[in-house]
């Protein structure tokens, strides 16, 4: 965040008198829209809901566009439906698109009728596909030709704007169905008289409607284009997908993952209502819950040496700690490679192995240094035998959990990114747990 608009939200926070507030919104609406939308979000009900009347109209839907979805629905929520309405008079397909998560099936009603033909031609062709299907993302605006022309068509044709990130000139045949792609910089040096088939690319990537987005996405970082042709099963050219939205899309998700891994959604309001964000995160806590009860239950059956060797208990959070480390360490190394799809059943033997290696050698280092600590703390050798055995046992176990937690939760078709750290917390616990109390029993009574 800027210094710019850390001030900022500090003046609307602190805002006292009338002329104050008159040069706050003069501020706000001179700054541009990804700014007013993180400056908007960081503000309480009261003070976001003044910001956004500062907001000018033509930046509005802009900005709605840049914020998450629900401080976007508090602001939608305050705003009438006549002000409304005149918001989406003249919205484009792609700006509905990214909006329609947020608003009612009346309003959304209403903004469709309100498009041109064109636009709600466009809509309702992405809407046939579900937000994860890379369809529903489709760059609309495209350089076309058809299949017979050449060179001095295409120059002619280049003469009008050219659209972001476009690159390539798409060949299509009578039917619509795509063909060819073109580079731009070659239509320059080649002749006029030339087909543009002749210089076509050989090997670029075509993108089916159908695809999930993130793989889409990562397709068209990788593909050396700044957009990638899109067509439906049946290879009619539906658009493409350039690297601006793939870049979106594949923030989008990284952030989803980093938000569900504490059990979380990544559209929630940083000041949304108590009661909302409390139910939010109380299903965790109450998986939590039961997760630490099955470690205390097993900790239980060791009451008895807990009371004889009173050095087990001070140890045992050393033992916790350390197979909790090691393990969400290899959990989000394996969870980024299910993302990127780099981890399937051919190579998961070898990185099972790797995983272990690491995991033993690891294990051996810091087992020998806490053995070490804890016999002079103790004055114990044996009860540094204990614990270096107790810590190699469940950092090696860590490292199998957290490879095989997080592949067994994408076969069940379950995020590992959500559930994954709070079961192999458990495993680690539970490990690092029976594995010291019980050489502790076996050895040190």
């Amino acid at each position: 965040m800027s210094d710019q608009i850390s001030d900022l939200i500090h003046e609307a926070v602190n805002l006292d008198d009338e002329s104050d507030s008159e040069l706050l919104h003069s501020k706000i609406a001179v700054q541009d829209e990804a700014d007013i939308a993180l400056l908007l979000e960081s503000l309480p009900l009261e003070q976001r809901l003044s910001a956004w009347d500062a907001v000018p109209r033509h930046k509005q839907l802009d900005v709605l566009v840049e914020m998450r979805g629900d401080p976007r629905e508090t602001l939608l929520d305050a705003t009438p439906d006549e002000e409304l309405d005149a918001l989406f008079t003249d919205v484009d397909a792609e700006t509905l698109l990214e909006l329609s998560d947020s608003l009612e099936s009346r309003l959304l009603d209403r903004a469709v009728a309100a498009m041109d033909k064109k636009q709600r031609h466009l809509f309702e062709g992405a809407n046939q596909y579900s937000e994860d299907q890379i369809g529903h993302w489709r760059n609309p605006e495209n350089l076309i030709l058809p299949l017979t022309a050449k060179v001095s068509d295409a120059k002619r044709f280049l003469r009008r704007e050219i659209p972001d990130y476009a690159d390539c000139i798409y060949l299509v045949n009578r039917a619509g169905q795509y063909s060819e792609a073109v580079k731009l910089f070659k239509i320059y040096s080649t002749p006029e008289h030339t087909p543009l088939v002749d210089i076509a690319e050989d090997d670029i990537t075509i993108i089916k409607a159908g695809e999930d987005c993130n793989r889409a996405a990562l397709n068209v970082q990788r593909s050396g284009f700044t957009s990638l042709p899109l067509v439906d099963d049946n290879f009619k050219f539906l658009g493409r997908v350039d690297i601006g939205s793939a870049c979106e899309l594949l923030n989008e998700s990284y952030e989803r993952q980093l938000m569900a891994g504490a059990g979380m959604d990544e559209d929630e309001d940083l000041f949304s209502p108590v009661k909302k964000s409390a139910k939010n995160r109380a299903l965790w806590l109450g998986i939590n819950l039961l997760t630490a009860f099955l470690a205390s239950w097993f900790i239980g059956l060791f009451e008895a040496t807990l009371q004889q060797v009173v050095a087990l208990a001070v140890l045992m959070p050393v033992v916790a700690s350390m197979g909790g480390i090691a393990g969400s360490q290899t959990l989000t190394l394996i969870i980024r490679g299910l993302a990127l799809k780099q981890v399937n059943p051919a190579n998961l033997k070898a990185l099972l192995i790797k995983e272990l290696k690491v995991g033993g050698l690891n294990g051996v280092i810091w087992a020998i240094v806490i053995a070490t600590v804890a016999s002079y703390w103790f004055s114990s050798g044996m009860l540094g035998v204990v614990i270096g055995c107790a810590i190699l046992v469940n950092i090696c176990a860590a490292a199998v959990a957290g490879v095989g937690v997080p592949v067994l939760l994408d076969k069940l078709k379950l995020d590992p990114a959500l559930s994954g750290s709070v079961i192999l917390t458990t495993v680690t616990d539970i490990v690092g747990f029976v594995a010291f109390l019980g050489l502790g029993a076996l050895l040190l009574l």
